[in-house]
């Protein structure tokens, strides 16, 4: 069985082939395409992602094709996401692999993008299966997940306003960092003094108990804020240059132990020895090293954390492939009225 991913949800183009045999899935080839034109922007221009995305795809599905030396006569399903995502960005893929899987008569079958980021881990460690708790955080989401198995997803906590990646975002550019803002402002940290600023933890005291309304939830905006009010201190002072690394020290500890903190959180009340961290803020090694020690201190034993690769935490068609494939296993399929949705829920 082969299955052909493509994932358009928003500036990354990406194509993937999968073969199964039996309960084992391979990944054949992986293509990325990042749009870095909206570095320009300091943000995603949905607009211009869907006109990239419209020149982009048909070489891209090709070389995945290349790579993995698979005709398209070889393909036995498509998968693709359809939600949530940019829904321009969106209808490319959609609108491809509807037509695609038309013409070659296979299946095509939706996917919802935060279910592949669940299956991503699981690609390269055979042991991320569930039961397990997950962490989802990337430039659009931040959620708790508890995963009793494949195809049953119960929603925690999320955030109530910024998600983790575009906190990151908004507080590199208000350092005067590049998009995207992440990988800047974890490279800077390591030359920062962590004693010299301090931010809030947001919706994180030791008051709070299972069942409260903010037990899981989380909410960057009053963090941002903090460091917006510390950059003007700093600039005021004429030394925005020289606390420009303690600052992004700050804001990524802040953030880092909030998300360690609610994560560890939920596995240990839900009794789960399992750990999986998906989606950009994944690749940010401060936040898979903080998850671990705590798993390690709270949990112990044979507990385990899982992150993906940052290949595969980043936005790619190998988890949308690997999540249809569960899904084609299951008997289900797509049909060609299958639309893009801006928003759409997993749990």
């Amino acid at each position: 069985m082969r299955v052909l991913g493509v994932e358009s949800s928003c500036d990354e183009t990406s194509a993937a082939v999968i073969s199964s045999r039996d309960d084992d899935a391979t990944l054949d080839s992986l293509v990325i395409l990042s749009q870095d034109v909206h570095a320009i922007f300091g943000g995603v221009v949905p607009e211009i992602a869907s006109r990239a995305h419209l020149a982009a795809i048909a070489p891209v599905v090709r070389r995945a094709l290349a790579d993995a030396r698979c005709a398209l006569g070889e393909v036995d399903a498509i998968g693709v996401t359809n939600g949530p995502g940019l829904v321009g960005a969106l209808l490319v893929g959609v609108s491809f692999a509807k037509a695609l899987a038309a013409s070659l008569g296979v299946p095509v079958i939706g996917v919802n993008h935060l279910e592949g980021h669940l299956f991503a881990t699981a690609l390269e460690d055979g042991a991320a299966v569930p039961p397990f708790t997950a962490l989802l955080a990337s430039g659009g989401h931040t959620m708790l997940l508890d995963v009793p198995a494949w195809g049953e997803y119960r929603l925690l906590g999320a955030t109530r306003d910024d998600a983790a990646g575009e906190a990151f975002d908004k507080t590199a550019k208000l350092l005067g960092l590049p998009y995207p803002g992440g990988r800047h402002i974890e490279a800077l940290a390591k030359e920062g003094d962590p004693s010299r600023f301090r931010f809030p933890r947001p919706m994180l005291h030791g008051g709070q108990r299972a069942g409260d309304a903010d037990y899981y939830d989380v909410s960057f905006s009053g963090l941002k804020t903090a460091v917006l009010h510390a950059v003007r201190d700093a600039e005021r002072r004429g030394a925005l240059d020289e606390e420009r690394p303690h600052l992004a020290r700050a804001f990524q500890d802040a953030l880092v132990e909030t998300l360690a903190a609610k994560t560890v959180r939920a596995a240990v009340e839900k009794g789960r020895t399992r750990v999986v961290l998906g989606g950009g803020v994944a690749c940010n090694a401060a936040l898979v090293s903080a998850v671990r020690e705590r798993v390690r201190a709270q949990i112990g034993g044979d507990a385990a954390v899982f992150a993906p690769s940052p290949r595969l935490a980043t936005d790619n068609a190998a988890m949308i492939a690997r999540a249809a494939l569960f899904h084609l296993a299951r008997g289900e399929r797509s049909d060609l009225s299958l639309n893009a949705f801006s928003s759409m829920p997993l749990a």
